[in-house]
């Protein structure tokens, strides 16, 4: 049963690639066909570009850092900022914003602790008598 969620897995993984790999192809159409590149746009490509990061991390070694996502879901909310910044109430230009921030601290949280998990791991396995 293992084995057959695993490769469950990797179709989606594939799947997932294959979708994004559409939807870039499709923004790239996009800009071509309208003769301009906006910073939405490019923003939009980042965002395509680190879940394909995340796909060949989680290929790679089978676990997502959880940085990724985080990561991901900030250049999704600058995106969302500066599209609707015009139109946007100030007080939800301040929460978006903050969400951002939020994130960014949480980022840098997991990126000290599994700095820390690493080292840990390392002296225990350095302290470990040879058998």
């Amino acid at each position: 049963m293992s084995k057959f969620i695993e490769q469950i897995e990797k179709v989606l993984l594939i799947l997932i690639m294959l979708a994004t790999l559409v939807a870039v192809g499709a923004e790239i159409m996009h800009m071509i066909k309208h003769r301009t590149v906006e910073l939405s746009d490019l923003l939009l490509l980042f965002i395509y570009a680190e879940v394909m990061g995340m796909l060949a991390a989680y290929y790679n070694s089978n676990r997502i850092p959880v940085t990724l996502p985080l990561i991901i879901a900030m250049t999704a909310l600058s995106r969302m900022i500066i599209l609707q910044s015009k139109e946007l109430d100030k007080i939800v230009l301040i929460y978006e914003s903050g969400s951002i921030l939020l994130l960014s601290i949480a980022a840098l949280i997991m990126s000290i602790k599994d700095k820390y998990s690493l080292d840990k791991l390392k002296n225990r396995i350095i302290s470990q008598p040879e058998r």
